[in-house]
């Protein structure tokens, strides 16, 4: 049935007028963006079939590949839905605005926190500093599996470099939801402030990101 033929109150743009958009679900929201459907299916069943394919909103927000090739779901539909899903991200949690000045923990871990606590495998990122703390720059510069990811203190060290950086705060997250450091955390920790120490930058801190508040290494005595 197509979705001209709904009751009024259970069409997705309808509904959005009168009750304000908290009242539909995943799957019409998507369908405000997809616009319509395809022979034999509505705009409501494409969201659904995208939200199923990618394992709910939460993986289809945190997905860098792109779009399946879905019946119904041409060049146009995946572009605007992508246009939609970068500006949900991009309001997810604070900026780190370049030249902001870091002060404690707590600057930082709830931008962290944002920006990685959604992935479904392990990604490991710095946020580069000058010598009074303020920010530079902020990358993902590795990502594994579910349950861990290599680091190159190599390619860290690299990356200091061409951000001429003084000092830099790090962090992973655990996609388990556990932010406890394990025991690899620690030793990778270890090994970069080594490797970072070489060339005069200072390790300030180290983040595990989990579903609860960011675990901080520096204030745990763990480095």
């Amino acid at each position: 049935m197509n979705i001209r033929q709904w009751p009024l109150d259970e069409r997705p743009r309808e509904k959005l007028a009168t009750l304000g958009a908290a009242a539909l679900s995943d799957a019409e929201l998507l369908a405000i963006f997809l616009g319509s459907g395809c022979r034999g299916l509505t705009a409501v069943d494409l969201g659904r079939q995208l939200l199923n394919h990618n394992g709910g909103l939460r993986a289809l927000l945190s997905r860098e590949e792109p779009l399946p090739r879905l019946r119904g779901l041409g060049a146009a539909k995946r572009s605007r839905v992508l246009a939609a899903l970068e500006l949900a991200r991009r309001c997810s949690g604070p900026e780190l605005k370049r030249d902001a000045t870091l002060r404690n923990p707590a600057d930082s871990a709830e931008f962290l926190r944002s920006r990685l606590s959604s992935y479904p495998y392990e990604v490991f990122a710095v946020v580069f500093l000058d010598n009074r703390h303020r920010v530079l720059a902020f990358e993902e510069l590795f990502r594994g599996t579910i349950d861990g990811t290599v680091v190159h203190p190599r390619e860290v060290v690299r990356a200091c470099l061409r951000h001429n950086a003084a000092a830099v705060i790090l962090a992973h997250n655990h996609p388990s939801g556990v932010a406890e450091p394990s025991e690899s955390d620690r030793a990778i920790t270890a090994e970069l402030r080594q490797a970072l120490g070489l060339v005069g930058v200072r390790v300030l801190d180290h983040f595990v990101i989990g579903d609860s508040a960011p675990v901080s290494l520096a204030q745990r005595g763990l480095m």
